[in-house]
């Protein structure tokens, strides 16, 4: 349920509706805009009398959500969630790229591409310190060693950390380091760590599951906020589907959907979905179209050597095509770079 205040409703009235819903053992969530404040009612409103607060002073109208998400809906926040991180806002008019390799390899691997990224312009640099593998023999990740060059990287180019967290305990650690923390498509429901995220400070970039639904994601980033921690980024990375050709589907028709369900970011993976670095280009620019806030991307300086993903890692000049591809493509939409 949600309360919509009148136009430049006095303090003390919206005050009043929100102590009613804490009286009613509910939870308020105060979304408030430059005219109007919206008040959302958290909890279980079933058997909650819409007129409980239609008689109230400076109420305009309540409306009964009926989608099992509320802190992440729009109908909860109506204006675009921007998440600042190190001076780069993610979910305004700008394109973000967060650029970089898979996973951190050795030291000089991570300090080639960070370079190429910097070069580039970019602000934002990824970095898997910890891998989830479907084989238990795959490369998994360097782990604190990682953490401790990732952060040589950001103290040395300046650029903000984005890396993977696996399990609630790693979340201290790598908060040290990352300022932006990643929730993986394995670990998208997850509930402990989406529960643990929450608790923490940091923003979190939280992939789709690749055979979920763009509801579950929704609810998965719910568990996120209703912990306190509300600057969520959400990621679509594709999903499994009958077709062979590229490693997934990507589902570009979810940007339009998020966009339109929820107020936060929502970035594109185009190096997971297709899984062939070939097609990495051309994905982006799709997604920059279709309304994308920013991407992904996987970059590797040598993807031939790379020890994961390297087929769906671009070369550094790729990236630097990619780039300036991008840039055109959100000129064309009424966006920069």
């Amino acid at each position: 349920m949600i309360v919509i205040m009148r136009s430049r409703t006095p303090q003390e009235h919206i005050q009043a509706v929100v102590d009613k819903v804490n009286q009613l053992g509910l939870k308020p969530h105060i979304s408030a805009g430059e005219e109007t404040t919206i008040i959302g009612v958290i909890g279980d409103e079933r058997r909650l009398d819409v007129s409980v607060f239609d008689m109230m002073e400076g109420v305009e109208r309540v409306v009964r959500v009926l989608k099992p998400f509320k802190l992440s809906s729009r109908d909860f926040h109506p204006e675009n969630t921007v998440i600042q991180v190190n001076g780069t806002k993610i979910g305004a008019d700008s394109v973000v790229i967060i650029g970089g390799p898979c996973s951190v390899e050795s030291h000089e691997q991570l300090f080639e591409a960070a370079r190429v990224v910097k070069e580039s312009g970019g602000t934002l640099f990824r970095g898997g310190a910890y891998k989830p593998r479907t084989s238990p023999y795959s490369f998994r990740g360097l782990g604190e060693k990682a953490l401790t060059w990732l952060a040589e990287v950001k103290a040395i180019y300046g650029l903000a950390i984005v890396t993977e967290v696996m399990s609630p305990d790693q979340i201290p650690m790598v908060s040290g380091v990352a300022d932006i923390i990643q929730i993986g498509t394995r670990n998208m429901q997850n509930y402990a760590l989406l529960d643990a995220a929450g608790r923490s400070e940091r923003p979190v970039l939280l992939k789709r599951g690749m055979m979920s639904t763009i509801e579950e994601l929704l609810m998965s980033a719910e568990y996120i906020m209703s912990n306190g921690n509300e600057q969520v980024i959400l990621c679509e990375r594709g999903i499994r589907t009958f077709e062979t050709t590229t490693r997934n589907t990507l589902d570009i028709s979810a940007v339009p959907v998020l966009k339109e369900l929820t107020h936060l970011p929502v970035l594109m993976d185009p190096s997971h979905a297709s899984g062939r670095a070939r097609y990495v280009n051309a994905l982006s620019r799709a997604s920059i179209a279709a309304g994308a806030d920013g991407l992904l991307i996987e970059m590797h300086p040598h993807p031939e050597q790379a020890l994961s993903d390297g087929a769906q890692s671009i070369s550094p000049e790729a990236y630097t095509t990619l780039i300036g591809d991008v840039r055109q493509v959100a000129a064309a939409v009424g966006r920069t770079l």
